[in-house]
């Protein structure tokens, strides 16, 4: 049967730098640098139309906008019935959650990602502190998904964190950026390790890294994974099939718990076709339901797109 596919993770990157300038998390960080490329609304429409790909989410490019997310939002406003915005925004101004429900209530908004600028400090206020835990209110009152990016050296402690919180928020669905497992980790977080002298080898068959990871949410379904190009480039590497990897992950978590994104605007090895072309055949040891759940279904009832 023909696949439909329902991008989650499309990063977009404006031509017009005046318009939609760089800025920084904070003052205190440097201006982002301007990117040699742009990853506009229409191009990655052209992009999803000549691939099949009926929707996508576009994730806020934190490191170029921050909390800045005017261009996802404009462009969501032109494209209704083809983008809708996860946005980033800052999780310790108490004006948060409010600016957030008028997103969402605007039809501009499906989704909130907390993420933090500084991964190699070791905190968990940027995800529940008091102001942040508004957030997660405000997220579980309008019914749209919670994401959360972790860096590999804060799985050991951010991830037992999560399941208590996602226990809490039993309605809500909660969702990891990169599958957070050693797999999801970035070409930055590999530079980083290996800067320091460590040499970076990723975990084998069978289990891949998951048994010491995200094994712990095998009993909370309100957790699903994002599978992204960052996941396809640590396979390559590793000499693992994709396929394996999410044929693993379907048999611990169920078919209805794995989502795809392209990652395109962040991770650009690959075009746009070569990253579909790819997370077709990360799908070829699936059953067509469990496919179908993978690249569309499970993203489709998510983020409530069609209702």
């Amino acid at each position: 049967m023909a696949l439909h596919l329902l991008d989650t993770h499309a990063h977009l990157i404006s031509e017009d730098w005046e318009k939609y300038p760089p800025r920084p998390f904070s003052p205190s960080l440097p201006t982002p640098e301007r990117t040699s490329f742009s990853v506009t609304a229409e191009a990655l429409i052209e992009m999803m139309d000549a691939n099949g790909v009926t929707m996508s989410c576009v994730v806020q490019r934190g490191h170029i906008y921050g909390y800045d997310n005017s261009y996802i939002l404009d462009s969501t406003a032109r494209y209704p019935d083809r983008l809708r915005s996860v946005v980033i925004l800052d999780t310790q101004d108490p004006e948060t959650p409010g600016a957030y429900r008028e997103m969402v209530q605007a039809g501009l908004a499906c989704g909130f990602r907390m993420a933090t600028s500084r991964p190699w400090f070791l905190d968990t206020a940027w995800m529940c502190s008091p102001t942040a835990m508004e957030v997660w209110d405000a997220c579980a009152e309008l019914g749209t998904p919670m994401t959360l990016i972790f860096f590999n050296n804060q799985l050991p402690y951010l991830l037992p964190l999560l399941k208590l919180l996602a226990e809490k928020y039993r309605d809500l669905p909660i969702i990891l950026d990169h599958g957070a497992m050693p797999y999801g980790m970035s070409q930055y977080e590999v530079a980083l390790r290996e800067e320091a002298g460590e040499v970076v080898v990723m975990p084998p068959a069978p289990d891949y890294g998951i048994n010491d990871t995200i094994a712990l949410f095998r009993d909370t379904p309100n957790i699903h994974f994002k599978i992204t190009e960052i996941n396809m480039e640590r396979l390559v590497k590793a000499g693992v099939r994709a396929a394996d990897l999410v044929r693993f992950m379907v048999d611990i978590f169920g078919p209805d718990r794995l989502v795809w994104g392209s990652d395109v605007g962040q991770s650009m090895l690959w075009t746009y076709d070569e990253k579909v072309r790819m997370a077709l055949e990360a799908t070829e040891l699936l059953t067509p339901t469990e496919a179908s759940k993978f690249l569309h279904d499970n993203a489709q009832r998510i983020y409530g797109f069609g209702e």
